[in-house]
């Protein structure tokens, strides 16, 4: 598993944009920013749709008041469903990056098989990222949603900024 102080690995990401989609590099996405990326196991899925998601919507000008340049969603979901889940949250300020095929979430370690309930997903988790480094690193354990909250983050990211 990935872990503070490591690189994020190199994979391609996918956007729908207003020209289709587009394919952007973990090193485009992460260079020279400070960014909060969270992942779940899927959009439109129960948690993620009524409370994951959401925390980060409501949340999301203090997290760029405390030096966040960026707030990214990922999921093992394709960039059209990604999309329309954003639009259906009302999710203006959060990056939606489709790891279509887990690759990135595989890389870090964070890939797990749900047997029937999707195949192949990403754990649930939240990360601070700087300059493509990671600082911050919260897990949570299967079927549990305590360490990827926005709350969680926000914090993380006000005790990291201190700390600096």
């Amino acid at each position: 598993m990935i872990q503070i102080g490591d690189k994020l690995p190199e994979v391609s990401f996918q956007r729908l944009t207003e020209n289709g989609v587009v394919t952007l590099s973990s090193k485009e996405i992460f260079s020279g920013e400070t960014i909060v990326l969270f992942a779940l196991p899927g959009a439109f899925t129960p948690t993620c749709s009524a409370t994951h998601l959401p925390g980060f919507v409501a949340l999301s000008e203090q997290f760029f008041q405390q030096g966040v340049d960026r707030i990214i969603c990922t999921a093992v979901n394709d960039a059209y469903v990604l999309d329309a889940w954003g639009k259906q949250q009302q999710a203006g300020d959060i990056l939606f990056l489709a790891d279509g095929a887990g690759r990135f979430a595989e890389a870090c370690g964070l890939l797990v098989d749900s047997g029937d309930f999707g195949g192949m997903r990403s754990m649930r988790y939240a990360m601070i990222v700087e300059d493509g480094v990671v600082q911050l690193l919260n897990v949570d354990a299967p079927k549990t949603f305590e360490l990827s909250k926005a709350e969680v983050m926000l914090q993380a990211v006000t005790d990291w900024q201190a700390g600096r």
